[in-house]
């Protein structure tokens, strides 16, 4: 088993949700731009949450830096899990946890087995989760007790849909400045 140097500079490993991110989505762009690693999930369409919990586990054990995690809508989802299951968590020295998927509303559930509930335990790390008040997939309300039950700190992003390449949002540098004390 390798041990994380915690010393050295943290490995950004970027946490797509369901269907991934396109090359136009900020996380696509924070690879090209800074040179994060995508933890490659073997099924985007139809995510299974052991899969995904499986091959994350797989991502952190290998990396011989401490990691901030950068998740996307279901994979803030998947954040939650691991970090139940993970015996690997203290490799983590923050997670910036955008737009979480409510994989618990009764139109989101059926495209999505196996996902709900939503793992509540506060997190053994620290995070920041970011959420809009417009988010088609999460109301804002239900993004705050996530928040809560985590131990995230909240950041209202205003009216910005799903906080994805459709919200226009480029490299998103206010986004990529929140990751900045965990990189320092």
């Amino acid at each position: 088993m390798k041990h994380a140097n915690h010393d050295a500079a943290p490995q950004v490993l970027i946490l797509p949700g369901w269907q991934g991110s396109g090359s136009a989505h900020w996380q696509s762009r924070w690879e090209a731009l800074h040179g994060y690693a995508r933890v490659e999930q073997h099924d985007w369409q139809q995510p299974r949450r052991g899969d995904w919990l499986a091959r994350l586990d797989e991502t952190v054990i290998d990396s011989e830096r401490p990691v901030v995690l950068v998740a996307h809508s279901l994979g803030c989802v998947l954040v939650a899990a691991w970090a139940r299951f993970s015996r690997h968590s203290h490799k983590v020295r923050g997670a910036l946890l955008v737009a979480p998927g409510d994989v618990e509303q009764p139109d989101l559930a059926p495209a999505l087995p196996g996902w709900a509930p939503i793992l509540r335990d506060p997190l053994p790390f620290a995070s920041l989760l970011v959420a809009s008040q417009d988010d088609p997939y999460c109301r804002f309300e239900r993004a705050e007790q996530l928040a809560q039950a985590w131990g995230s700190r909240l950041v209202d992003a205003g009216a910005r849909g799903h906080l994805n390449a459709d919200s226009g949002l480029g490299d998103w540098p206010e986004g990529h400045a929140l990751l900045q004390p965990w990189l320092a």
